[in-house]
């Protein structure tokens, strides 16, 4: 198993950036690929990046293609997403997931860390 921790999120204008961590603790974190998704209250959870087990393979929702940038740094079992020209439809609280391959990194990933809210203003 796992264990997922965000951390990164914060209150930022429009247009502005933030970093999002995603440290892991547990098992080898090399062995799982990740996903950062994100959800507001009503709406459903929706992925917005993804990145394989070694770094080499990125995935990005059409929402985040060009703006934000998902990266990992397996030594210090850490993901990041980089999110630049934030707008306030960014705003949301974004979860890391990570499942054993890319194909598992999905709503319905097996681990799930508790989120960090993220809040644009106009």
């Amino acid at each position: 198993q796992v264990q997922l921790v965000e951390s990164g999120g914060g209150f930022v204008q429009a247009g502005g950036s933030l970093r999002l961590s995603c440290a892991a603790s547990g098992r080898t974190f090399a062995y799982y690929a990740v996903g950062w998704f994100r959800q507001v209250p009503g709406k459903d959870r929706e992925f917005v990046a993804a990145i394989n087990r070694s770094g080499t393979s990125t995935t990005y929702a059409a929402s985040a293609q060009g703006r934000f940038t998902i990266s990992r740094d397996n030594a210090k079992n850490t993901v990041y997403l980089q999110m630049d020209g934030l707008q306030p439809e960014d705003s949301a609280v974004y979860y890391c997931a990570a499942g054993e391959s890319r194909a598992a990194v999905s709503t319905s990933a097996p681990y799930w860390g508790q989120g960090t809210q993220v809040t644009v203003s106009s």
